[in-house]
């Protein structure tokens, strides 16, 4: 659950952050323990005490990770603790809600990904092809036309 900060929120973590910097590593252990209720861990580097603090004062302040998000990362642990190696998934589709911008020819064009479609322009469209080939004039692939895609060498 993720809320932004006003202005004087920002400033106000961005500062107690910075000021990190000048702690000890005996403090910054002090902060560990009222930010994770627990010791540090005793190799964690004054870095690496640095970063998790300033973390956990973002997360505080912000909300923490989506479910998703920290499974992908609790998968990616798991996957370098039993050392096999990272794979990567490309996202493909984006999630309904999404929203894709493309300009074209000093337009802007909104895209919102939907359940079963896209909407542009009030109306619903089934592949972002049909969109592209609507704004370009010309038979484009939607998901390279809207950046989901990148262009390989053979395609030139």
């Amino acid at each position: 659950m993720s809320r932004a900060l006003s202005e004087p929120e920002q400033e106000k973590l961005a500062g107690e952050i910075a000021a990190l910097q000048s702690f000890d590593v005996t403090r910054l252990k002090t902060c560990w323990r009222s930010l994770y209720g627990s010791e540090a861990p005793a190799r964690f580097s004054r870095d690496l005490l640095m970063r998790a603090v300033a973390y956990r004062m973002q997360e505080r302040a912000m909300g923490e990770l989506k479910p998703t998000t920290r499974r992908l990362f609790e998968r990616i642990a798991a996957d370098a603790r039993a050392r096999r190696p990272l794979t990567i998934v490309p996202l493909g589709t984006p999630q309904p809600g999404a929203i894709l911008i493309r300009e074209w020819n000093g337009v802007k064009h909104k895209v919102v990904v939907g359940e079963d479609g896209f909407s542009f322009r009030n109306q619903r469209y089934r592949s972002l092809s049909a969109i592209a080939r609507l704004i370009t004039g010309s038979r484009w692939s939607g998901p390279l036309f809207f950046g989901l895609k990148h262009r390989t060498k053979m395609e030139g």
